[in-house]
């Protein structure tokens, strides 16, 4: 009897566990349809918008190569902020989420699971995408043409940049419980930032920059990027300031996460 229960014990701490959470949450995650198409998306669009900058000369003359065939980044990288929104408020509205705290009871454990499976799967996808999208922009663009920018080490920024926004997602997500709303909210915060940034006087280099876009389209070199819609901190301190605030309201939704019911 005492075997069984010490088995049954052992049983239960590896399932509560983070590597057993993190192996579930993989699981979970490429068996929904709607996560799993979001994130082949996400990593299509910086491509593909790479080929239709190029072929229909739509970069403007100040524009940098990188910054030209990272064009749909902007939006890649909100489709990876909606992934982070639907890996847990997709699980409120069908219900599993019970299932899920059933197996695992750890709540912060369960959180912390998801946020590195999101974040580790974007930041990865993101740096090969956009990579591959810049080759393929500087091969397409006519030579001489364009500034050509500088890829490294920006293009790591660009990844943690989606890394950000889609734990960004999940807090958003977590805290709403609802997808609909989630993804509503989160693309939101992306893009408030830069649209009321300019009515707050001095303090506009902070608020503007309040956001993963931000940071993304500073390490993009674009000439979109000026300090009257994204702030004008640097690229670097925009990541540490925007990854900063995500920190927060991730812990934030972490503490929610434990006290409420489900």
């Amino acid at each position: 009897m005492t075997t069984d229960t010490t088995d049954t014990t052992a049983l239960r701490g590896a399932r509560a566990g983070f590597a057993g959470a993190l192996a579930y949450e993989w699981i979970k995650f490429r068996s929904v349809r709607s996560t799993v198409w979001t994130t082949v998306a996400t990593a299509l669009m910086p491509v593909v918008g790479a080929v239709f900058v190029a072929l229909t000369s739509s970069l403007q003359p100040d524009d940098t190569v990188l910054g030209g065939s990272l064009t749909m980044s902007v939006t890649a990288q909100m489709l990876a902020a909606v992934v982070g929104a639907l890996v847990i408020s997709g699980e409120y509205s069908s219900g599993t989420i019970r299932t899920t705290f059933a197996a695992n009871p750890r709540r912060g454990t369960v959180l912390a699971a998801k946020g590195t499976l999101v974040a580790g799967l974007m930041s990865v996808l993101a740096l090969v995408s956009c990579t591959l999208a810049y080759l393929v922009g500087d091969a397409l663009l006519e030579d001489g043409q364009y500034a050509q920018g500088e890829p490294l080490p920006a293009l790591f920024g660009i990844a943690a940049s989606f890394a950000v926004a889609s734990l960004l997602g999940l807090a958003v997500g977590t805290l709403v419980r609802h997808s609909a709303g989630a993804v509503t909210t989160v693309i939101g915060l992306l893009l408030l930032p830069s649209l009321f940034g300019p009515l707050f006087g001095d303090a506009r280099r902070w608020v503007a920059g309040l956001s993963p876009t931000a940071a993304l389209e500073k390490l993009m070199q674009t000439s979109d990027a000026s300090a009257e819609a994204v702030g004008s901190l640097g690229a670097w301190p925009s990541l540490l300031l925007v990854a900063g605030c995500t920190a927060v309201l991730v812990l934030a939704a972490a503490g929610v996460l434990r006290r409420r019911d489900v």
